[in-house]
């Protein structure tokens, strides 16, 4: 179902994205589309990205044609999703050492949600970084993830 979301293919359309989404969350999904864990994610992301629309822009990124990014975010592991708010790279503590993207697919479309919710609400506080309300045994962990780019 990946095709219902808007693919950014180059690291111009990516700096494109981060600088002109204003006002809401922009989410990035570095991966590849033939990824099964990756097929997961976009079907999250697709169900949820009409009632997101208000709070939330969701791209897809491929790792292979922006390594600039793939680079800069340390994206070793697909799926990786990163948020960005006014420009701002967006932090989440998911009680794991890295804060500065999502690892793998979520669980539930709910847990996406939330985690959307939290993540506009604290910057329209001005927060860089917030608390994850997804439940830790929701949150993928490294040596669960099989695929190596």
């Amino acid at each position: 179902m990946s095709f219902l979301l808007p693919k950014l293919t180059s690291k111009k359309e990516v700096d494109q994205a981060i600088k002109s989404t204003a006002e809401k969350v922009l989410v990035l999904r570095f991966g590849r589309d033939e990824d099964p864990v990756c097929l997961q994610l976009d079907d999250i992301l697709s169900k949820t990205s009409a009632d997101l629309s208000k709070m939330a822009t969701i791209y897809l990124v491929d790792v292979d044609q922006t390594p600039v990014y793939t680079q800069y975010f340390d994206i070793s592991y697909i799926p990786s999703t990163v948020f960005f708010f006014n420009g701002q790279h967006m932090k989440v503590d998911y009680g794991s050492p890295d804060h500065t993207k999502f690892v793998g697919s979520f669980k539930t479309k709910q847990d996406f949600i939330d985690l959307i919710e939290v993540i506009y609400r604290g910057a329209m506080r001005g927060k860089l970084i917030v608390q994850s309300p997804i439940d830790p045994k929701n949150i993928p962990k490294y040596d669960l993830l099989y695929q190596d780019i």
